[in-house]
């Protein structure tokens, strides 16, 4: 069985391309993939002396380090469960995370992190830091009860069904959900995304995303390590603007993956500072949030390489759908591609499965998709009806069969019965070449229901009033869909994985609206 585990899979690599660098750190170090096997056998036989059983779920907040991706498979190796947190959290928010998790302990690097450590305290969860100070040495736990032995690893046989990872859903619409996911969802969520780019042993990237999430823990790192390919970690531990190209031509990169917010950065980047060389690259994929079609061209014409959107959750353990590499299909501006190695359908209110070209909600099933939230029958009624996983997205098939999404159910704008998908009026406002940033939302109005408004960020250095993005809009919009009102500003609130949630930023612009015209108490 173990062919059908990320562990096993991983085992296989290292056996099959043992020389092969597998990770680097910026100017600091290289692993290769039977090093860093080595690293992850010693470290599980630590974890195992300080008394981590399979089942037991371990909190693991770090920066992007070498000791994180150590421990997160050293901790699945003994059939345990990882929880990755966002290093960001407040005490409270740390505090919710490992009680909804029942963490049993708390793994973080030698600098510790204050808030974590507190939250932790609090509820009585030993806390110990990992570290490897060079290449040939360790990862020494500290502290650490006794000495590990290192063939009680080797008697430890995972299973597909081990639960390895649990997440939190990103909490748009409601608070967030526990994802838990097995070491069959891992295997099968690293094959596809493997198969849809051909990643194999020749293959090397630049981490941009943060490990806590299913963004850059499956598409970048462990699919590269699954395919014998490489991956370096920028030496800061978070996506730097200014050291990515310089490590992008240093390690031979063929590729990245990134949020449009973050293949944003780094076109403003190429405009404000061009690098003397830029790599070749195979392709640049995108996702997490819809890329408008226009930055889509900007950065194809730039690096010379495809844009390859695809579309994700961590319910389906990361991708369900991507564009395909040129040799295999078009890459279509406005589409999340076609579904990659599972089953996808539209559906509408009924379970009926829609014809191509006809809305209705994604929905999918397949060996990458999660059994059901933690603790939370509500919430898997609702989500698995008809057989079927609802991804709570509207969109649809068409004749070819790639996935064109229209927004998510609840951001769907209803001015006066007329359903507005943001999506469409994000694309108009990024089509304008002044516009760096944009997002459409719904807003309550007493006449409509709800009205659309928009927040933009002109390009640096630009000027620019509402009359401008207003004319913009009426010339390339139908009238109900054109914006009501336009905030520009120099920054959008944003997750820590860099996705703009419309909620939220509706929420913080009509915040400052009402205390504009709203005296503050006791002023």
């Amino acid at each position: 069985m173990a062919s059908l585990t990320l562990t096993g899979l991983l085992k296989q690599v290292a056996g099959e391309f043992p020389s092969r660098r597998a990770i680097s750190v910026s100017g600091k170090f290289d692993l290769t993939h039977s090093r860093l096997h080595e690293l992850i056998e010693g470290a599980a036989s630590r974890l195992v002396a300080a008394g981590v059983k399979p089942g037991d779920v371990v909190a693991l907040t770090f920066p992007n380090t070498v000791e994180f991706v150590i421990m997160f498979l050293a901790v699945i190796r003994v059939r345990a469960t990882a929880a990755p947190l966002n290093s960001a959290y407040t005490a409270d928010e740390f505090e919710f995370y490992l009680t909804d998790s029942e963490s049993k302990l708390l793994l973080t690097n030698k600098e510790g992190n204050q808030p974590a450590q507190a939250a932790a305290s609090k509820l009585h969860i030993p806390h110990v830091t990992a570290t490897l100070s060079q290449a040939d040495s360790d990862v020494t736990l500290s502290p650490t009860q006794s000495e590990s032995d290192p063939n009680s690893v080797s008697k430890i046989i995972n299973d597909p069904s081990d639960v390895s990872l649990f997440l939190h859903t990103s909490g748009t619409t409601s608070r967030p959900k526990g994802v838990p996911l097995t070491q069959l969802n891992l295997f099968s969520s690293v094959q596809n995304i493997k198969s849809v780019y051909k990643l194999t042993e020749s293959d090397s990237t630049v981490l941009v995303l943060p490990l806590f999430h299913v963004h850059g823990l499956l598409a970048g790192l462990l699919s590269s390590f699954g395919a014998g390919a490489a991956v370096t970690l920028p030496a800061a531990g978070r996506f730097s603007a200014s050291t990515f190209w310089p490590d992008m031509n240093k390690y031979n990169a063929t590729w990245y993956t990134a949020v449009p917010t973050i293949h944003q950065i780094i076109l403003d980047r190429h405009f404000s500072k061009p690098e003397p060389v830029y790599p070749i690259l195979r392709f640049i994929r995108s996702c997490s949030a819809s890329l408008a079609p226009a930055i889509m061209a900007r950065l194809e014409e730039t690096f010379g390489a495809p844009v390859l959107e695809a579309y994700a959750m961590t319910e389906a353990t990361h991708q369900m759908a991507s564009n395909p590499l040129p040799d295999n299909g078009p890459h279509i501006p406005g589409s999340v591609g076609k579904p990659v190695g599972l089953e996808m359908a539209i559906l509408n209110e009924n379970g009926e499965q829609q014809e191509a070209n006809v809305s209705g909600e994604v929905c999918i099933r397949g060996p990458n998709v999660t059994k059901g939230y933690k603790n939370n029958p509500e919430a898997n009624k609702s989500a698995f009806q008809y057989g079927w996983f609802h991804t709570g997205d509207l969109g649809y098939l068409d004749s070819d069969g790639y996935l064109h999404l229209v927004g998510r159910i609840k951001e769907l704008i209803n001015r006066g019965g007329e359903k507005i998908s943001p999506i469409e009026v994000d694309a108009v406002l990024l089509s304008h070449p002044d516009i760096a940033q944009a997002v459409a939302f719904g807003v309550p109005d007493d006449k409509y229901g709800e009205e659309i408004n928009c927040a933009i960020i002109p390009r640096e250095g630009l000027n620019f009033d509402e009359a401008e993005v207003l004319r913009f809009c009426k010339k390339n919009l139908a009238a109900f869909k054109v914006p009501k009102k336009v905030f520009i500003t120099d920054s959008l609130p944003k997750t820590a994985t860099g996705k703009i949630q419309r909620r939220i930023v509706s929420e913080h612009f009509l915040a400052q609206i009402s205390t504009a015209k709203v005296p503050k108490f006791g002023a």
